[in-house]
Protein backbone atom coordinates (compact mmCIF):
# COMPACT_ATOMS: atom_id res chain seq x y z
CA UNK A 1 0.00 0.00 0.00
CA UNK A 2 1.12 3.49 -0.72
CA UNK A 3 -0.53 6.90 -0.58
CA UNK A 4 -3.67 7.07 -3.05
CA UNK A 5 -4.41 8.95 -5.66
CA UNK A 6 -6.26 12.03 -4.01
CA UNK A 7 -3.17 12.32 -0.76
CA UNK A 8 -1.40 14.50 -3.94
CA UNK A 9 -3.91 17.30 -3.80
CA UNK A 10 -4.14 20.08 -1.13
CA UNK A 11 -7.70 19.96 0.82
CA UNK A 12 -8.50 23.50 -1.00
CA UNK A 13 -8.56 21.19 -4.27
CA UNK A 14 -10.68 18.57 -3.45
CA UNK A 15 -14.37 18.89 -3.52
CA UNK A 16 -15.84 16.79 -0.65
CA UNK A 17 -19.73 16.12 -2.59
CA UNK A 18 -17.74 14.20 -5.24
CA UNK A 19 -15.95 10.54 -5.43
CA UNK A 20 -12.62 9.41 -7.53
CA UNK A 21 -11.91 5.68 -8.20
CA UNK A 22 -9.18 4.64 -5.74
CA UNK A 23 -7.92 2.08 -8.41
CA UNK A 24 -9.15 -0.39 -10.80
CA UNK A 25 -8.77 -4.58 -11.29
CA UNK A 26 -6.27 -3.93 -14.32
CA UNK A 27 -3.72 -2.56 -11.16
CA UNK A 28 -3.11 -5.40 -9.84
CA UNK A 29 -0.09 -5.97 -6.85
CA UNK A 30 1.00 -9.14 -4.82
CA UNK A 31 1.55 -8.72 -1.55
CA UNK A 32 5.05 -8.71 -1.73
CA UNK A 33 4.63 -5.51 -3.24
CA UNK A 34 2.35 -3.93 -1.22
CA UNK A 35 5.32 -4.63 1.28
CA UNK A 36 7.88 -3.64 -0.45
CA UNK A 37 6.56 -0.02 -1.37
CA UNK A 38 4.97 0.10 2.45
CA UNK A 39 8.48 0.02 3.40
CA UNK A 40 8.26 -0.01 6.65
CA UNK A 41 11.66 -1.33 7.84
CA UNK A 42 13.06 1.86 6.47
CA UNK A 43 10.85 4.60 8.27
CA UNK A 44 12.34 6.61 11.31
CA UNK A 45 10.96 5.82 14.57
CA UNK A 46 8.44 8.47 15.53
CA UNK A 47 9.76 10.94 18.56
CA UNK A 48 9.57 10.35 22.01
CA UNK A 49 11.83 7.46 22.61
CA UNK A 50 9.10 4.39 21.42
CA UNK A 51 8.10 2.72 18.09
CA UNK A 52 6.18 3.45 15.36
CA UNK A 53 3.29 1.16 16.13
CA UNK A 54 0.94 -0.04 13.64
CA UNK A 55 -2.46 -1.91 14.55
CA UNK A 56 -3.64 -4.47 12.30
CA UNK A 57 -7.36 -5.58 12.72
CA UNK A 58 -10.22 -7.16 10.51
CA UNK A 59 -14.02 -6.68 10.53
CA UNK A 60 -16.96 -7.61 8.64
CA UNK A 61 -18.58 -5.29 6.65
CA UNK A 62 -21.68 -4.83 9.81
CA UNK A 63 -18.26 -4.33 12.43
CA UNK A 64 -18.32 -7.23 14.03
CA UNK A 65 -14.42 -8.26 14.93
CA UNK A 66 -14.85 -12.12 15.55
CA UNK A 67 -17.45 -14.63 14.80
CA UNK A 68 -17.59 -17.07 17.53
CA UNK A 69 -15.08 -15.29 19.55
CA UNK A 70 -12.39 -15.47 16.81
CA UNK A 71 -11.23 -13.28 13.79
CA UNK A 72 -10.09 -16.41 11.98
CA UNK A 73 -13.70 -16.85 10.57
CA UNK A 74 -13.56 -13.14 9.16
CA UNK A 75 -10.36 -13.49 6.87
CA UNK A 76 -9.91 -14.66 3.39
CA UNK A 77 -6.95 -15.98 1.49
CA UNK A 78 -5.93 -11.95 0.55
CA UNK A 79 -6.10 -11.06 3.97
CA UNK A 80 -3.96 -13.87 5.44
CA UNK A 81 -1.35 -13.14 2.86
CA UNK A 82 -1.32 -9.68 4.37
CA UNK A 83 -1.05 -10.45 8.01
CA UNK A 84 1.92 -12.01 7.21
CA UNK A 85 3.76 -9.85 4.68
CA UNK A 86 3.16 -7.32 7.16
CA UNK A 87 4.66 -9.43 9.61
CA UNK A 88 7.64 -9.90 7.47
CA UNK A 89 8.57 -6.06 7.45
CA UNK A 90 8.80 -5.21 11.31
CA UNK A 91 10.68 -5.53 14.65
CA UNK A 92 8.36 -6.74 16.64
CA UNK A 93 4.77 -7.56 17.19
CA UNK A 94 2.30 -6.69 19.92
CA UNK A 95 -0.51 -8.98 20.66
CA UNK A 96 -2.67 -9.31 23.71
CA UNK A 97 -2.63 -12.23 25.83
CA UNK A 98 -6.21 -13.06 25.43
CA UNK A 99 -5.78 -13.40 21.44
CA UNK A 100 -2.70 -15.15 22.02
CA UNK A 101 -4.58 -17.96 23.83
CA UNK A 102 -7.59 -18.09 21.85
CA UNK A 103 -5.85 -17.49 18.04
CA UNK A 104 -3.22 -20.12 19.68
CA UNK A 105 -0.33 -18.33 18.17
CA UNK A 106 2.73 -19.83 17.57
CA UNK A 107 5.90 -19.21 16.30
CA UNK A 108 5.30 -15.07 14.33
CA UNK A 109 7.45 -15.92 11.39
CA UNK A 110 8.26 -19.87 10.24
CA UNK A 111 8.95 -19.56 6.70
CA UNK A 112 13.15 -19.58 6.44
CA UNK A 113 12.28 -17.66 3.19
CA UNK A 114 10.72 -14.91 4.42
CA UNK A 115 13.47 -14.92 7.58
CA UNK A 116 16.10 -14.68 4.96
CA UNK A 117 14.44 -11.45 2.90
CA UNK A 118 14.33 -10.20 6.72
CA UNK A 119 17.97 -10.53 6.92
CA UNK A 120 17.93 -8.59 3.77
CA UNK A 121 16.19 -5.44 4.48
CA UNK A 122 18.24 -5.05 7.67
CA UNK A 123 16.05 -7.01 10.17
CA UNK A 124 16.50 -9.63 12.20
CA UNK A 125 15.29 -13.46 11.46
CA UNK A 126 12.49 -12.99 13.17
CA UNK A 127 10.26 -10.26 15.11
CA UNK A 128 9.79 -9.63 18.52
CA UNK A 129 6.47 -11.51 19.89
CA UNK A 130 5.82 -9.16 22.60
CA UNK A 131 2.71 -10.39 24.90
CA UNK A 132 0.89 -8.09 27.00
CA UNK A 133 -0.42 -9.53 30.01
CA UNK A 134 -1.30 -8.34 33.18
CA UNK A 135 -1.69 -11.91 35.21
CA UNK A 136 0.74 -13.67 33.29
CA UNK A 137 -2.21 -16.61 32.60
CA UNK A 138 -0.36 -18.03 29.63
CA UNK A 139 -0.31 -21.96 29.38
CA UNK A 140 2.85 -23.76 28.93
CA UNK A 141 1.27 -25.59 25.78
CA UNK A 142 0.65 -22.72 23.99
CA UNK A 143 2.62 -22.85 20.61
CA UNK A 144 4.54 -20.02 20.62
CA UNK A 145 6.15 -20.41 24.16
CA UNK A 146 6.84 -24.18 23.41
CA UNK A 147 8.85 -22.79 20.58
CA UNK A 148 12.72 -23.26 21.24
CA UNK A 149 13.63 -20.60 18.58
CA UNK A 150 10.49 -18.32 19.82
CA UNK A 151 11.47 -14.84 21.23
CA UNK A 152 9.42 -13.57 23.34
CA UNK A 153 8.71 -10.20 25.75
CA UNK A 154 6.12 -10.10 28.25
CA UNK A 155 4.76 -6.62 29.07
CA UNK A 156 3.57 -7.11 32.49
CA UNK A 157 2.97 -4.93 35.79
CA UNK A 158 3.02 -8.25 37.58
CA UNK A 159 6.69 -9.06 39.41
CA UNK A 160 5.71 -12.55 38.75
CA UNK A 161 7.18 -15.37 35.54
CA UNK A 162 5.69 -17.86 33.62
CA UNK A 163 7.02 -21.68 34.76
CA UNK A 164 10.67 -22.43 32.66
CA UNK A 165 9.02 -23.18 29.33
CA UNK A 166 11.13 -23.71 25.51
CA UNK A 167 11.17 -20.30 24.16
CA UNK A 168 13.11 -17.72 24.87
CA UNK A 169 11.33 -15.26 27.53
CA UNK A 170 12.06 -11.18 28.53
CA UNK A 171 9.76 -9.27 30.43
CA UNK A 172 9.46 -5.71 30.59
CA UNK A 173 8.04 -4.63 33.47
CA UNK A 174 6.29 -1.15 33.49
CA UNK A 175 3.52 -0.59 35.73
CA UNK A 176 1.37 2.88 37.24
CA UNK A 177 0.28 1.47 40.19
CA UNK A 178 -1.36 -1.58 39.30
CA UNK A 179 -1.51 -1.62 35.62
CA UNK A 180 0.32 -1.57 32.70
CA UNK A 181 2.12 1.63 31.64
CA UNK A 182 2.15 0.95 28.20
CA UNK A 183 3.99 4.48 27.11
CA UNK A 184 7.04 3.41 29.68
CA UNK A 185 6.94 -0.36 28.15
CA UNK A 186 7.02 0.77 24.60
CA UNK A 187 9.57 3.26 24.94
CA UNK A 188 11.65 0.08 26.72
CA UNK A 189 11.42 -2.17 23.67
CA UNK A 190 12.62 0.76 21.81
CA UNK A 191 15.59 1.15 23.64
CA UNK A 192 16.23 -2.03 25.22
CA UNK A 193 15.91 -4.26 22.47
CA UNK A 194 15.80 -1.63 19.29
CA UNK A 195 12.17 -2.30 18.21
CA UNK A 196 11.62 0.93 16.03
CA UNK A 197 8.07 -0.63 14.22
CA UNK A 198 5.69 -2.39 16.17
CA UNK A 199 2.78 -4.33 14.21
CA UNK A 200 -0.21 -4.84 17.22
CA UNK A 201 -2.61 -7.45 16.20
CA UNK A 202 -5.15 -6.99 18.77
CA UNK A 203 -7.09 -7.78 20.37
CA UNK A 204 -10.07 -4.86 20.96
CA UNK A 205 -8.93 -3.89 24.26
CA UNK A 206 -5.15 -3.73 23.53
CA UNK A 207 -6.11 -1.65 20.55
CA UNK A 208 -7.82 0.77 22.33
CA UNK A 209 -5.61 1.59 25.29
CA UNK A 210 -2.99 2.13 22.20
CA UNK A 211 -5.27 4.71 20.78
CA UNK A 212 -6.71 6.28 24.08
CA UNK A 213 -2.57 6.96 25.24
CA UNK A 214 -2.01 8.49 21.69
CA UNK A 215 0.79 5.38 20.95
CA UNK A 216 -1.23 4.28 18.17
CA UNK A 217 0.68 5.45 14.64
CA UNK A 218 -0.88 3.87 11.36
CA UNK A 219 -4.09 1.42 11.00
CA UNK A 220 -4.67 -1.10 8.45
CA UNK A 221 -7.90 -2.82 8.40
CA UNK A 222 -9.79 -5.46 6.33
CA UNK A 223 -13.32 -5.03 5.70
CA UNK A 224 -14.51 -8.75 4.99
CA UNK A 225 -17.84 -9.03 3.03
CA UNK A 226 -19.73 -10.44 5.17
CA UNK A 227 -22.74 -9.56 7.83
CA UNK A 228 -22.49 -11.63 10.84
CA UNK A 229 -25.56 -9.61 13.04
CA UNK A 230 -25.41 -10.69 16.87
CA UNK A 231 -24.64 -9.45 20.22
CA UNK A 232 -22.56 -10.00 22.88
CA UNK A 233 -23.82 -11.04 26.68
CA UNK A 234 -22.86 -7.56 27.16
CA UNK A 235 -25.46 -6.18 24.35
CA UNK A 236 -22.95 -5.35 21.84
CA UNK A 237 -21.10 -7.59 19.37
CA UNK A 238 -17.33 -6.77 19.59
CA UNK A 239 -15.92 -4.65 17.23
CA UNK A 240 -11.89 -3.61 16.70
CA UNK A 241 -12.05 -1.47 19.18
CA UNK A 242 -13.61 -2.09 23.31
CA UNK A 243 -13.48 -0.38 25.99
CA UNK A 244 -14.59 3.27 26.71
CA UNK A 245 -15.92 5.61 24.01
CA UNK A 246 -12.53 7.56 23.11
CA UNK A 247 -12.92 11.33 23.55
CA UNK A 248 -12.63 12.96 21.42
CA UNK A 249 -12.87 10.63 19.02
CA UNK A 250 -9.81 9.81 17.03
CA UNK A 251 -9.39 11.14 13.14
CA UNK A 252 -7.63 8.84 10.53
CA UNK A 253 -6.40 10.08 7.14
CA UNK A 254 -7.17 7.47 4.38
CA UNK A 255 -3.34 6.22 2.83
CA UNK A 256 -4.13 3.84 0.48
CA UNK A 257 -7.25 0.97 -0.41
CA UNK A 258 -6.77 -2.00 -2.09
CA UNK A 259 -9.28 -4.49 -2.93
CA UNK A 260 -8.85 -8.17 -3.71
CA UNK A 261 -12.52 -9.49 -5.19
CA UNK A 262 -14.95 -8.55 -2.52
CA UNK A 263 -12.52 -7.75 -0.24
CA UNK A 264 -11.39 -4.33 1.22
CA UNK A 265 -7.90 -3.50 2.57
CA UNK A 266 -7.65 0.62 3.86
CA UNK A 267 -4.61 2.13 5.40
CA UNK A 268 -4.80 5.03 7.68
CA UNK A 269 -2.65 7.47 9.46
CA UNK A 270 -3.79 7.92 12.59
CA UNK A 271 -4.13 12.17 13.43
CA UNK A 272 -3.82 13.92 16.34
CA UNK A 273 -4.06 10.84 18.47
CA UNK A 274 -2.53 12.48 21.89
CA UNK A 275 -5.63 14.61 22.10
CA UNK A 276 -7.55 11.69 23.65
CA UNK A 277 -8.47 12.29 27.63
CA UNK A 278 -6.52 11.09 30.61
CA UNK A 279 -10.29 10.10 31.01
CA UNK A 280 -10.42 7.33 28.45
CA UNK A 281 -7.17 5.88 29.11
CA UNK A 282 -8.47 5.36 33.04
CA UNK A 283 -11.40 3.88 32.24
CA UNK A 284 -10.11 0.92 29.51
CA UNK A 285 -9.56 -2.41 30.91
CA UNK A 286 -6.29 -2.27 30.76
CA UNK A 287 -5.91 0.35 33.14
CA UNK A 288 -7.53 -1.72 35.50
Amino acid sequence: MGPSKGQNRSPAQRDATTFERLSTVEDRVGVAQVVERLGLWQRAAPAGGRPRVLLNMIATADGRATIGGRSGPLSGAADRALFHGLRSAVDAVLVGSGTVRTERYGRIVPDPAVRAERQRRGLSDEPLACIVSGRLALAADLPLLAEAEARVAILTASADSLPPCPAHVDYVRAARGDALDLTTALAELRGRFDVRSLLCEGGPHLACQLLAAGLLDELFLSLSPRLAGGESAGGQALRILAGAELQPPVELELLDALRSDSDLFLHYRVLAPARVSRETIASSSLAR
